[in-house]
């Protein structure tokens, strides 16, 4: 049997297949890999309201990295520790201000399951409403009095790099952004130092697990540190190119049961 593992499973074109749901094969492997002894776990940018159902699926009794590692709990045990790590409200504002200089379509603000939504928006409040948070609409200027756990900038593609840059230029000392993938043209924004690896961490010392006999899987470049961090840091087949060329290993896409096949052959499952 091959020694304790930690396997951390980003979700959204990771471990999810493009429909949002898990394969029977990974469910399969996952819960071979369970029963063998290995400890597996979910680390998402997702808040954990819209990641709870995959966590429950899986039956897992482990933490969990939520919104790319600004929070990390444990869902089944109050004492492990309760990791959040918001953004500072006043640089928060100063952002959604020098917004105003840019193009964009609206910028939502989450303090945890509370969501913040600068315009009225119909198709976001869709992607948002999963988990019932309590939803805010109205300048966040003015309606943002908490730190959020995240900053959400969504705009045109063209318009993506000039407020990346800006942001770059006068907030880099204290916050990390990151880009979503296509189709949705958003700017992710959360505290300085913070990322999945962060989380990762936490778990694997509360385990005991070296970091290499972790196995961490990505797509996209929330999962870059991840990668870096872990000894087996695997990049999807679907993933971008940057986490390919850091990744240690690459495996089949998030439609061909790239999570359950990479495990079952380090695993021997």
């Amino acid at each position: 049997m091959a020694e304790k593992h930690l396997i951390a499973l980003d979700l959204d074109g990771t471990l999810l297949k493009d429909d949002k749901t898990i394969s029977p094969r990974n469910k399969k492997i996952i819960e071979k890999a369970k029963a063998n002894g290995h400890i597996v776990m979910i680390a998402t940018g997702r808040p954990f309201r819209s990641s709870e159902m995959y966590y429950r699926e899986l039956e897992l009794d482990t933490p969990i990295v939520n919104f790319n590692g600004a929070f990390t709990h444990h869902p089944l045990d109050q004492n492990w520790g309760f990791y959040h790590e918001p953004l500072d409200v006043k640089v928060a504002k100063e952002i959604v201000d020098a917004c105003r200089s840019f193009q964009f379509h609206n910028i939502i603000a989450e303090v945890m399951d509370d969501v913040y939504f600068h315009y009225h928006d119909e198709k976001l409040l869709e992607l948002f409403s999963f988990g019932k948070p309590r939803i805010t609409t109205g300048d966040l200027a003015n309606f943002l009095t908490d730190s959020p756990t995240s900053l959400l900038i969504h705009t045109e593609e063209d318009q993506l790099k000039k407020i990346r840059d800006h942001l770059s230029e006068v907030h880099a000392e204290v916050i990390e952004q990151r880009s979503w993938a296509a189709p949705w043209h958003v700017i992710e924004i959360i505290k300085t130092g913070l990322n999945k690896a962060v989380g990762l961490k936490k778990a694997a010392d509360y385990y005991g697990i070296p970091a290499d006999r972790i196995v961490a899987f990505g797509d996209e470049d929330n999962d870059l540190e991840m990668l870096e961090y872990a000894g087996h840091g695997i990049a999807m087949g679907n993933a971008i190119a940057q986490v390919k060329n850091i990744a240690k290993g690459v495996t089949l896409s998030n439609e061909e049961d790239g999570v359950g096949e990479y495990l079952a052959d380090l695993l021997n499952l």
